[in-house]
């Protein structure tokens, strides 16, 4: 049994209208469609929204080796959104959003878009970002895989520039709700490339977009994946949640099954689509500013998502990819090479060359 209230009614009645009053600016800007899509299919309820952040809010006692450096309403919102208001679930959505960041502090360090790692990943259109949203209001996300160059964009900073991304779209409530498609186009991806992919990349990258990011996945589209491709999947399939597998689709060559989940009005022609070939630079000009210039270095900054504190650091870091040990034999497909105890797994490729 709560707390009894000892206001006086009149005074009570006037409290419960300014919380009202003081959630409804959390709505602004919704069409009346998301609105009613949020009640029926999130749960939100305008009417207690203050008491289900409040909630979410006073689990943070419960963990005090995380340090939740953003409470605002706002904030802990897109948590319930993403987790349909869930409070449980909201709360240790926001727990491993903030604890993902203290475990791999370096990602988030300089955490903006002319970080030099980040920018060059911007600009190679890791990840490209489609202007227009598709039938259901959700963002078009796209990647590109062949235009990694091991050389020039290291995965980490790859995947910095999506968490980056992310944090800027999130900040739509519209977004919020709707949601997200990634379209990942493996078209020349080599087989060299693929070899690259170690576990712990891989398990990173699953953990920040899965497991510790506040955004609803309406489908993750593979298209014209090659066999290896289908070999890391196979792989990485055991570590995805159930929700998640369901929701991601191994199209290959046919546009046609591609089309029946997202129209092709709303698809570039890369994708058999109506709409002209996407622009890698569209994103990396809407972060780095209007005056970006792909050739030359970009100084300003246009947005910092993310409210770490910048400590000293070498921001003339690698940016390819750590060397990795290779095997003297071809990993069968659907195989993996156990590592040895001790052996740093960052060296353990998923496929192996001669």
């Amino acid at each position: 049994m709560g707390p009894v209230s000892v206001l006086p009614k009149h005074q009570k009645l006037n409290t419960q209208k300014g919380d009202l009053a003081n959630m409804t600016h959390l709505q602004a800007g919704l069409s009346p469609e998301t609105i009613e899509k949020a009640r029926l299919e999130l749960n939100e309820n305008p009417d207690v929204l203050h008491q289900d952040i409040q909630q979410v809010r006073d689990m943070i006692i419960t963990r005090p080796d995380i340090g939740f450096l953003r409470t605002d309403d706002a904030f802990i919102l897109r948590f319930l959104r993403a987790r349909k208001f869930h409070q449980a679930d909201a709360f240790r959505l926001l727990a491993q959003y903030f604890q993902y960041r203290q475990l791999n502090l370096d990602m988030f360090k300089n955490f903006k878009a002319d970080d030099p790692g980040i920018k060059r990943a911007l600009i190679d259109g890791f990840p490209g970002v489609l202007e227009n949203r598709d039938h259901y209001g959700r963002k078009i996300l796209l990647l590109f895989a062949a235009n990694w160059d091991q050389s020039r964009n290291s995965f980490t900073d790859i995947l910095r520039a999506i968490l980056l991304s992310l944090e800027v779209l999130i900040e739509d409530p519209e977004l919020q709700i709707n949601g997200f498609i990634l379209i990942i186009d493996w078209s020349n991806f080599s087989f060299k490339q693929a070899s690259k992919l170690t576990p712990s990349i891989l398990k990173l990258a699953i953990e920040g977009l899965q497991d510790s990011f506040p955004a609803r996945f309406g489908g993750v589209h593979f298209v014209n994946q090659p066999w290896y491709i289908h070999a890391l999947y196979t792989l990485i399939k055991p570590f995805l949640k159930d929700k998640t597998r369901k929701r991601i689709f191994l199209h290959g060559n046919n546009l046609n099954s591609l089309h029946q989940l997202i129209h092709p009005e709303f698809l570039p022609s890369e994708f058999g689509g109506t709409l002209p070939p996407y622009d890698m630079g569209t994103w990396a000009r809407t972060l780095l500013g209007p005056d970006y210039n792909d050739e030359n270095d970009y100084t300003h900054t246009s947005y910092n998502a993310m409210h770490v504190k910048h400590t000293s650091s070498n921001l003339e870091r690698e940016c390819s990819p750590k060397p990795m040990k290779r095997s003297q034999s071809v990993v069968e497909a659907g195989t993996l090479k156990h590592e040895e105890k001790g052996e740093n797994e960052n060296t353990q490729p998923l496929l192996a060359l001669d």
